[in-house]
């Protein structure tokens, strides 16, 4: 099992509103909960201690009121029902503009945007929510700048996701930035779900006529990821996945958010990441492993895309046995 080792204690709540969708409460409260490759304290508060109505015929039986968000690192704030109808007590808006101001992080799942923006937080800054509600997200909150087109969006102290399966991307997300790549992945294996979804994908807007989005080269990129040590191009990848080039490369735009060469590298970067936390292997052969053939190429892509060097990183995230 994977062990961080150095790492603070991150004091994560979960902030359960009237309406409050399941998944969405529950992926946050899941991903963070304290175990060994967790070292986080998890609490899943409402406006007061006590049975707090949920969407779904589920109700939920909060041990902690607001005085949470005062003790919290990191906030995560579930989905609701009917988000667009009233915003949340004037003394929860309070207790999330205050943990703000400590420093907390502020994370909002799904329909969560609305109560983020109700506190003007987002004012002037991208957010998205569910693809259903972006445009009266867009209507009650004319000065955020709604982007309806994405999973995700990181605005560093305050980041908002689209529907319930992209709560799991946004937390893979927060994970990778506070623990590094190898916790990330190891959740994202715990909890059987894909290792890394570009924030920047399209949400999986219904059409008129369905495509099988997400698993139609999931195959491909799980066959990838098994041979990023060796020479991987446009014509290999499509021709596994048994289509033309231009077909592989626009379906497999809509599917992560990248072209597969940026996919690529992006997975190269990962493994190099996972090396650099849990080996003690030197630049050079780091690039070797990853596909990557020098240690100049490899610090080029790390900066362009981690905006830091493998040596800062690998200071930065250290590994225990």
């Amino acid at each position: 099992m994977h062990h961080i080792a150095a790492s603070p204690l991150r004091r994560v709540a979960v902030l359960v509103l009237a309406g409050a969708k399941p998944l969405d409460v529950g992926i946050p409260a899941q991903v963070f909960a304290t175990r060994p490759s967790m070292p986080c304290e998890v609490r899943v508060c409402g406006a007061a201690p006590g049975l707090v109505s949920g969407g779904d015929g589920l109700a939920y039986a909060v041990s902690h009121g607001l005085e949470a968000l005062a003790w919290a690192d990191l906030v995560f704030v579930p989905g609701y029902r009917f988000p667009d109808r009233e915003d949340p007590p004037r003394a929860v808006l309070d207790a999330l503009i205050a943990a703000h101001d400590r420093g907390a992080r502020l994370a909002a799942i799904s329909t969560g945007a609305f109560a983020l923006a109700a506190t003007g937080l987002l004012n002037g800054k991208r957010a998205t929510t569910h693809w259903h509600y972006t445009q009266a997200l867009a209507a009650k909150h004319p000065q955020v700048q709604v982007d309806e087109n994405v999973l995700f969006v990181d605005e560093g102290d305050v980041l908002t996701s689209a529907g319930a399966a992209s709560g799991i991307d946004l937390c893979l997300h927060v994970l990778r930035s506070e623990f590094g790549v190898a916790a990330s992945n190891h959740v994202a294996r715990r909890l059987v779900a894909a290792p890394y979804r570009s924030g920047g994908q399209a949400q999986y807007v219904p059409r008129s006529v369905p495509e099988p989005h997400g698993a139609r080269f999931a195959a491909t990129r799980d066959w990838a990821l098994h041979r990023l040590e060796e020479p991987l191009t446009l014509h290999l990848l499509a021709r596994h996945a048994a289509v033309s080039t231009r077909t592989f490369s626009r379906h497999f735009l809509k599917e992560t958010g990248h072209t597969p060469m940026q996919w690529v590298v992006r997975a190269r970067i990962d493994r190099a990441r996972e090396l650099l936390e849990q080996s003690e292997c030197g630049i050079e052969q780091i690039a070797a492993m990853v596909g990557l053939g020098t240690g100049a190429n490899l610090r080029q892509h790390f900066q362009r895309i981690l905006g830091t060097s493998p040596a800062e990183y690998r200071r930065t995230f250290t590994c225990g046995t």
